[in-house]
């Protein structure tokens, strides 16, 4: 017997005027990127940089993530559609965005900026690693809205009925469960980084987010439902599968940080 159910019927579009419309994921991820340039901004300001130079890390930052995030979509979930139909992978406003190809677009697009700054990868990916969690939070917040990458059928007495996609039964509210991971997950990277004032191992805080964010992703894909029909047969979806490489990486870079601190006080 459910002693709550939430009925949810929410318009993912806020406005509309003629042909343009404002919608709840759009505002939800200018606001990802609205808070993390602030709190990037304050880290910034705490190691002596210059405004300039965030500028530039976050317009690589902004390239990387929509590109990634867009063609992981297009290429891990409906491959045979979008190489068949190349343009539409361009329709982004039509949705699908993928966060392992957005993970990777952060990676290719921190790289670069490395190698063209001279700075140090792990340097970076360190700072900007808080900001993606927070990124996640919203995100999913945004995934809500759209009534989109929702559970299975649950008897818990919080389950939301879809009623957009005209769900008649409860469902785990996943994009809640994720989200709220991603944000505790935030609080641990930020609260971390300002204990040490950013003089922590380099290294130390991507290794934290790749484990904890990939794993807490790969449990809660127990409870969704399958995103494309090539998932139904499958043992682990292809979220899963994804985030499994990402944890390996987080463990191996988490173990080389503790062993260069060891290096570090041994040397003293």
């Amino acid at each position: 017997m459910h002693l709550l159910i939430i009925p949810w019927d929410v318009n993912p579009e806020i406005f509309r005027i003629g042909s343009f419309a404002v919608r709840w994921y759009g505002l939800l991820f200018a606001t990802a990127f609205l808070f993390g340039y602030m709190i990037m901004l304050r880290i910034f300001k705490n190691e002596n940089l210059t405004d300039t130079l965030l500028d530039k890390l976050t317009l690589y930052m902004a390239l990387g993530v929509i590109i990634g995030a867009r063609l992981g979509h297009c290429l891990i979930y409906e491959p045979e559609y979008y190489l068949a139909k190349p343009l539409e992978i361009l329709k982004v406003w039509k949705g699908g965005l993928a966060s392992h190809g957005g993970a990777a677009g952060i990676l290719i697009a921190t790289g670069w900026f490395a190698w063209k700054e001279k700075k140090s990868w792990f340097w970076i990916l360190d700072r900007v690693s808080i900001v993606v969690a927070l990124a996640g939070f919203f995100i999913r917040m945004g995934n809500l809205m759209n009534s989109e990458i929702y559970g299975v059928e649950t008897t818990l007495p919080w389950g939301f009925v879809f009623l957009r996609n005209g769900e008649t039964a409860p469902k785990h509210p996943t994009q809640i469960y994720e989200g709220l991971a991603y944000l505790l997950i935030f609080i641990l990277l930020y609260r971390i980084y300002w204990r040490k004032k950013g003089e922590h191992i380099e290294g130390l805080l991507i290794s934290l987010i790749c484990i904890l964010i990939f794993t807490a992703r790969f449990f809660i894909e127990f409870l969704k439902e399958d995103q494309v029909m090539r998932e139904a047969n499958m043992v682990l979806n292809l979220g899963q599968k994804y985030s499994i490489p990402l944890v390996i990486a987080g463990i191996a870079g988490l173990a080389i940080s503790l062993k260069l601190k060891k290096r570090a006080r041994i040397k003293r």
